[in-house]
């Protein structure tokens, strides 16, 4: 949601800036501009859609400066249009800002009232006229202007400031969204995202919570709210370029569904002992009382310490958003069955709402792809005001907030994830439920060594069975032309299947904007049967399972009413053949690793269906990346 790139040195900030912008279009947006240093001033040009539209306007501009800042937006306060796009210019001053001030309107009508005049309907703009007003009416730095105002901010935000007083100068100050600095050679580059600054360093820091960075001069100083010099440490990523390119696929989204088995394994390979084909979670942090001693954690001292918290765990809170919501609910039936703890699975939004009663020794699992989502964080927030409750966190952005503010801490390790809809980030969360199950399973001495050492190798099985179910992707590119054409679809499971129905659905609505709908296969008979006719297709998970039978019959109950029935089951399943439209035949695995197979064929149906429509695959209309407002 948003991004920002400020840049600052030897080379063109046109051409950094937009490169950067680009590589944050993943995000979400649907405005672009950029305010650029010229002839002593930052000259600001601004579009409404998609980036090309902006670059098309820059084609014809020339700048002499070297600083910038540059800015895709995602609507929140005002219609995504040129006028509120950002960055916005008071005076000398010009901003770009993610996320929400949620005293905006209070703010703004104070300054209303001292006679400022607003030309957008956002909410940012009036960043930009509190810190006009410190900076011209006051004769502060821009520094100091900034200084002043944060007590007035009430919200979630990450702000990038310039000022053609000294236009050498940048200040970049955070509550909430992200904000990474790096610097190399004289050059500093300011973002919210790292894709933008890894084409000019690797070693880069993040800026906390109630800090400010002060640029000058390719020179970066970090300071708190208070104006106290602080030292921050820099962090190198590892990352490789072709990890963010698209490889020859046609889209992000279909290179990362075809990247899942891997992700699996590496999302694995930390944790499992090949020898002995058991599970030690390695490096889950809950022994180290600061995040940045990680790095030195005592292996040994790390497993005991996570063992007693697990053994003392007597419930589990799971809180996530989306398709990692989905993934909890997953985490729940394997949590519940194989290690006998009590679970509860909450939207985040809902949770940090609903005056939620945690029991002592609880354990609450946050799940997050970004580590940024806003609703999730503040839920971990707020558990953390309870002594006695740890918070792990699965995230796939290490040294993310989220992973930053947790007690405990596992990666999902899928790599970059470009697509807006998330696949790659979800079969890694799926497969380490498994493995938290497992751990918890083993605390409370309720898995034998033999029982874990089959759901191991079950688990090490998963990366090739899914080379084996991507084959399906012929059978979705050449019936999508089909499929578009019904009015919906009904995704049904039971058990564990559900949440996999849930987030099929969830799919095909984020990529085809069609109705689909996801239901536990027992619920049809309430309600969903009456949507069933010739025109409604049925998505059936079927796999061998304890309750194949009880699904069957649901199956046919589906079947009588006329719906047209894709089948998902476990080898050659003669019966439902017979009862399916298209039968879709999976490797047989057991009841742990189903989910992670099943969900393969949803995404590509979702996807080819979408391609076929021709909408953008990569960057559903109105949605974002990473959710970092509430």
């Amino acid at each position: 949601m948003c991004g920002i790139v400020g840049y600052t040195g030897p080379e063109n900030p046109k051409d950094i800036i937009m490169s950067g912008l680009k590589s944050l279009e993943y995000r979400g947006y649907d405005s672009a501009g950029v305010a650029i240093l010229h002839q002593g001033q930052f000259k600001r040009v601004r579009a409404e859609g998609k980036l090309t539209h902006l670059a098309q306007k820059l084609d014809k501009e020339s700048f002499d400066g070297h600083v910038g800042i540059g800015h895709t937006r995602w609507a929140t306060h005002g219609e995504p249009n040129e006028t509120n796009a950002h960055p916005h210019k008071v005076g000398p001053i010009s901003i770009v800002h993610n996320g929400i001030i949620e005293n905006y309107a209070e703010l703004k009508s104070e300054l209303q009232q001292q006679g400022a005049v607003f030309e957008s309907e956002t909410d940012s703009e009036l960043v930009a006229h509190l810190i006009y007003q410190k900076n011209q009416n006051e004769g502060m730095s821009l520094f100091d202007s900034v200084l002043s105002i944060l007590p007035e901010l009430t919200g979630a935000y990450s702000i990038l400031a310039v000022s053609e007083k000294r236009p050498e100068e940048m200040v970049a100050f955070k509550n909430g969204p992200p904000l990474i600095l790096g610097a190399s050679g004289g050059a500093v580059v300011v973002a919210s995202d790292l894709q933008a600054i890894m084409p000019i360093t690797k070693d880069v820091v993040y800026l906390e919570d109630d800090e400010v960075a002060f640029i000058e001069k390719g020179q970066v100083q970090f300071y708190s709210k208070n104006g106290e010099a602080l030292d921050k440490a820099t962090v190198h990523i590892d990352w490789s370029p072709e990890q963010v390119e698209k490889q020859g696929y046609a889209h992000f989204m279909l290179k990362e569904i075809f990247e899942q088995p891997r992700a699996v394994a590496n999302a694995l390979e930390p944790h499992i002992d090949l020898n002995s084909h058991t599970v030690r979670l390695k490096n889950v942090g809950f022994s180290v009382d600061g995040f940045d001693q990680l790095d030195q954690i005592n292996i040994e001292e790390d497993f005991k310490k996570t063992d007693e918290v697990f053994k003392s765990v007597e419930r589990i809170f799971i809180v996530a958003c989306g398709t990692s919501y989905y993934a909890g609910m997953v985490g729940e039936y394997l949590i519940e069955q194989m290690a006998g703890i009590p679970v509860e699975v909450d939207v985040a939004s809902e949770f940090r709402y609903r005056h939620t009663i945690i029991p002592e020794n609880s354990l609450v699992i946050v799940i997050s792809q970004s580590g940024e989502t806003a609703d999730t964080l503040a839920a971990l927030r707020q558990v953390k005001k309870l002594n006695s409750v740890k918070v792990l966190s699965i995230c796939n952005v290490k040294r993310s907030t989220i992973d930053r503010e947790a007690h405990g801490h596992l990666y999902m390790n899928a790599g970059v994830e470009i697509g807006v809809a998330s696949t790659k980030a979800f079969v890694s969360t799926l497969s380490l439920m498994n493995l938290v199950a497992m751990s918890l399973a083993k605390a409370k001495n309720n898995l034998d060594v033999v029982t874990e050492n089959k759901y191991v190798e079950q688990l090490l099985a998963v990366p090739s069975q899914m080379e084996k179910v991507l084959a399906y992707d012929k059978f979705f590119k050449s019936a999508a032309d089909t499929l578009k054409n019904f009015k919906g679809f009904l995704y049904m499971g039971r058990g564990i299947n559900f949440p996999i129905a849930l987030e099929g659905a969830l799919k095909l609505k984020e990529l085809a904007y069609m109705h689909a709908e996801g239901y536990a296969a027992g619920e049809m008979k309430h309600g969903p049967l009456a949507l069933i006719d010739s025109q409604m297709a049925i998505v059936m998970l079927v796999p061998q399972d304890a309750l194949y039978e009880k699904t069957v019959s649901n199956l046919e109950e589906a079947k009588a009413r006329g719906g047209v029935v894709i089948s998902i089951g476990s080898g050659e399943d003669e019966k439902l053949k017979k009862l399916s439209r298209h039968y879709l035949s999976l490797p047989e695995a057991g009841w742990t690793t189903n989910p992670l197979l099943e969900v393969l064929p949803l995404q590509l149906l979702a996807y080819h269906v979408a391609n076929s429509l021709e909408y953008d695959v990569d960057q559903p209309r109105n949605l974002a990346k990473s959710v970092t407002v509430e």
